[in-house]
């Protein structure tokens, strides 16, 4: 089901109020992010972010990652 912007908008205000206010904060700067409006926050180099993704999968190889089911409950004692 495909939701108009409008319903979106309202869903968001209602859930936006329920957040903490480092999660408020956090959902600030990810959407800044989406955007690109921080102007301190320069597009990186396809080498630099070729770098970060070998990095990440290096580290996931290894076993240094957290699992989703594990990330839910850290994030339910925000």
């Amino acid at each position: 089901m495909k939701m108009t912007s409008t319903a979106i908008k309202k869903q968001f205000d209602g859930y936006l109020p329920l957040l903490s206010s480092k999660q408020q904060t956090l959902l600030l700067e990810m959407v800044k992010s989406f955007l690109n409006v921080d102007k301190e926050n320069k597009r990186i180099s396809k080498k630099q972010y070729n770098k970060e993704i070998n990095d990440a999968v290096s580290r996931i190889e290894k076993g240094d990652f957290v699992t989703h089911q594990n990330a839910l409950k850290e994030l339910s004692k925000w």
